[in-house]
């Protein structure tokens, strides 16, 4: 039986390297051979390493499409990781089909680690269905639930992105495990995935707080008792901060009740944590549609902080945008409605807009650098649905080698951006007049 297991897995994983086509592997190969890094490579903080898919200071050639490209392999840090565990790994992300990190994780099994996998209900039937990745999980019978185990049809959203191995290193931050999230769509040579972060910590106290966070949503596992604890099942838990040799993280976990206030939710831990910036505030986000902390942006830049913001192309001229607050406007959505509570500044910014990216790309991330020397960062979209309904991590980190690397990031995408008033915004705002006329 476990040779034939082993013979599915190959023959699946031999599959999914042929994706791209052979046409694709000669071209990649013809033009490796003047691919260099384009900048040098940062100093990694020994107890906090920052990995990005798109960095400019790194070339690897992908495991599927044999594309020779820029960029971390993120999923081999995640690989590698698995491999190197001794006793257990515990995964909670909202997609995985990645074959090699499944791949790893049966190994890890055989071999005696205990290992555990949450998804998001949605998600997982949609991969099984697509790759069949969590095939080879199940034929490696590796226990695993989704956000129905609570007896619920699914929590907001199991949106986790996190790894605890041997109750010391975390590996988390706003990537999926997919092949959209980390290396690229495999039928788009030009994808080089969504631009996304991943971080490894070492640190056994917040490996304990992330595995406590793992334990509510296990409960007794696939077991038929409904013990598990999704989104508001579960109780109020407050940020905790955990002191590392090189500078402190805080970590905090969504939902929050709409019954506690807000200033309690992971939210008001951004918004307390933007008012400690002296100078600058710069925030890559997937999508920006919490007003309040909004809000806080604007008392920031009235007190002379130098804000600079990237969303989203898909996301950034939405009704609810918090982009358009900033740029001192507000669209009427599908409804000719504006959205409740809205507040455009009194005195708008230009330096607002998105990154230009590969077709069929997205701007992933959901970080914010302050003064260069303190970083926000997690699975947590700057948004109330995240705050109040889905399965959110979020992390503050107070440390200036760590920084540099998200600094770099932003700037890489704040290389010849859209911003202010663009063609775009423009076609919305003509397109919105029409509508509600």
């Amino acid at each position: 039986m476990i040779l034939l297991r082993d013979h599915r897995r190959q023959l699946l994983c031999l599959i999914i390297l042929l994706l791209a086509g052979s046409s694709l592997w000669r071209l990649s190969r013809a033009s490796s051979q003047t691919l260099q890094p384009l900048v040098e490579p940062l100093p990694q903080d020994p107890s906090v390493q920052v990995f990005f898919n798109q960095s400019e200071a790194s070339v690897y050639t992908e495991p599927y499409r044999q594309i020779e490209r820029h960029g971390d392999n993120l999923e081999q840090v995640i690989v590698t990781a698995i491999e190197q565990s001794a006793q257990t790994v515990d995964v909670a992300v909202q997609a995985l089909n990645l074959p090699l990190i499944a791949a790893a994780l049966v190994d890890s099994s055989r071999r005696g680690v205990k290992v555990r996998l949450i998804l998001e209900n949605q998600y997982a039937e949609l991969e099984a269905e697509q790759l069949e990745a969590l095939t080879l999980l199940d034929d490696g019978q590796i226990l695993r639930i989704d956000d129905t185990a609570d007896g619920s049809k699914g929590s907001g959203l199991m949106h986790h992105k996190f790894l605890v191995i041997d109750s010391r290193w975390v590996l988390t931050g706003s990537a999926n495990l997919t092949f959209s999230g980390v290396h690229g769509d495999a039928d788009t040579p030009d994808s080089r995935g969504n631009a996304n972060a991943l971080l490894k910590i070492d640190s056994p106290v917040l490996a304990q707080r992330f595995t406590d966070e793992f334990d509510l949503m296990w409960g007794d596992g696939p077991a038929a008792k409904p013990d598990s604890q999704f989104g508001l099942q579960k109780p109020l838990r407050p940020p905790l901060t955990v002191t590392l040799p090189t500078g402190p993280i805080t970590v905090q976990f969504s939902p929050t009740s709409s019954k506690s206030a807000w200033e309690q939710s992971v939210n008001g831990l951004i918004a307390r944590t933007l008012t400690q910036a002296n100078s600058s505030i710069d925030l890559a986000l997937f999508v920006f549609s919490e007003q309040q902390i909004a809000n806080q942006l604007e008392t920031e830049v009235q007190t002379g902080t130098t804000l600079r913001a990237l969303i989203d192309p898909g996301f950034v001229y939405r009704s609810y945008s918090e982009a358009l607050d900033m740029l001192g406007l507000d669209l009427a959505d599908q409804r000719c409605k504006i959205e409740d509570q809205n507040r455009p500044w009194q005195s708008p910014i230009a330096s607002v807009g998105s990154p230009q990216l590969p077709a069929g790309d997205k701007l992933h991330h959901k970080f914010a650098v302050i003064d260069n020397a303190m970083v926000i960062v997690g699975s947590q979209n700057w948004s109330h649905a995240a705050n109040t309904q889905n399965d959110e991590t979020l992390l503050v980190i107070r440390n200036p080698a760590v920084a540099a690397h998200f600094d770099r990031e932003f700037e890489r995408l704040y290389r010849q951006p859209y911003l202010g008033d663009t063609p775009l915004l423009q076609r919305k705002i003509e397109a919105a007049s029409q509508r509600c006329l």
